[in-house]
């Protein structure tokens, strides 16, 4: 017992020092400052809503936090399951997880929201998950489905706060509720420039939960962060953001899974590339997509050579520069595909998902087909983008 207490007591010293130390000079995420909510967990059941982004230091956050003595009584894992290792828009099952044995439900299978009955027993949830910044990269979603959860069975949620890797960037189109999907449910742009806690603010400032619902918060902000602030993330955030450069191009490049042009899925650098076997002759760079388990089984021409674009190498520094997303790889694709009717259809692939959903309006695509400049297409976005913004400064944590 005396060693226990012993390992325990050297092991939250280590973690106190480590966010303590890190203060002084660096970014430290909201899960790494223990010292800030170990003691709103002492003697309660706690529930946890997180995947393989969720570290204390270098370690998973359910594992430490165990190690610690906190009374961790069920995990809930999103898309790509708890530990992350399920391709995207698999289903999870329910599982206990072997490493703990506590007991994980699946948050992107059978159910998308936590039941009552899953709730029963838990005193405070626990949302930890890195997010990218992006309007259809789905964790806000689940996170917003936990709130609804959790305002319901008057069940509080505290959020560890983390930095947005694309937290610069505020861009595209604000969604028209007509598109609302499960990659997208709220009026916002593509890029909407906050982090998790900022995020769960607005959920609930603007009244999105069913019911204009309150879901009763605790924010555990960054310190240390700005907006303006580059973030590289410690952990890949999901199988195929598997590097910065994707983290970065990520808002710009998710829309062609509204075309039938692939963007990488199937190697081993997945949203750097952009490729079609019938742009053969127009473009020297080629890549071949293959089956990868645990990323890409069944990939968007699979087996085939694809010609298009290389931006493993992209200056993402223009990026950050413009603020914009980039709009003219679509537009220059599209141009030079031979079969326009073709490279909008969503029925190709069972991968390619829905460009009106994607882009949050019908206006995109027929921009695009229509041969509309940039400008035209970007001034469409206004007064929508500039209302955002303004409405987005009522969230912030940070500046």
């Amino acid at each position: 017992m005396r060693r226990c207490a012993l390992l325990l007591s050297f092991l939250l010293t280590t973690l106190l020092g480590y966010a303590q130390l890190k203060h002084k000079n660096d970014i430290v995420t909201g899960a790494d400052q223990t010292e800030k909510y170990l003691p709103l967990l002492k003697g309660k059941r706690i529930g946890m809503v997180v995947n393989q982004t969720s570290i204390i230091g270098d370690k998973l956050s359910v594992d430490s936090l165990k190690v610690l003595g906190v009374n961790v009584v069920k995990i809930f894992g999103p898309e790509h399951g708890f530990r992350g290792n399920a391709s995207a828009g698999v289903h999870v099952v329910d599982t206990i997880d072997g490493q703990t044995g506590i007991k994980v439900i699946s948050l992107y299978g059978k159910m998308s929201k936590p039941s009552k009955e899953s709730l029963e027993g838990i005193d405070v949830m626990i949302f930890d998950i890195q997010d990218v910044g992006a309007r259809f990269y789905t964790y806000t979603i689940t996170m917003h489905r936990v709130m609804e959860a959790c305002a319901e069975n008057n069940v509080e949620l505290l959020i560890l706060d983390r930095p947005n890797p694309n937290g610069y960037l505020i861009d595209g189109p604000i969604l028209d509720m007509k598109y609302k999907s499960g990659i997208g449910i709220h009026p916002v742009p593509i890029a909407h420039g906050m982090t998790i806690g900022e995020y769960a603010q607005m959920i609930n400032g603007e009244g999105w939960l069913a019911n204009k619902a309150k879901c009763k918060l605790k924010i555990i902000p960054v310190a240390n962060y700005r907006h303006s602030m580059l973030y590289k993330l410690p952990v890949n955030p999901s199988p195929n953001l598997n590097s910065n450069q994707s983290i970065l191009l990520y808002p710009s490049i998710c829309l062609f899974e509204g075309t039938i042009v692939s963007q990488g899925r199937g190697t081993y650098f997945p949203f750097t590339v952009l490729g079609n076997p019938d742009l053969k002759g127009q473009y020297g760079f080629s890549f071949m997509p293959k089956s990868i388990k645990g990323m890409s089984e069944t990939p968007l021409f699979q087996d085939n050579e694809c010609y298009g674009l290389d931006l493993r190498e992209y200056d993402v520094k223009k990026l950050i520069k413009s603020k914009q997303i980039n709009i003219s790889w679509i537009m220059e694709l599209y141009k030079a595909y031979p079969q326009k009717e073709k490279f909008f259809d969503a029925k190709q692939s069972k991968e390619i998902g829905n460009i009106d959903k994607l882009a949050g309006t019908d206006l995109f695509k027929k921009q695009i087909t229509e041969g509309k400049s940039e400008a035209e297409i970007r001034k469409s976005w206004e007064p929508g983008l500039s209302n955002y913004k303004k409405m987005r400064e009522k969230y912030l944590l940070y500046k």
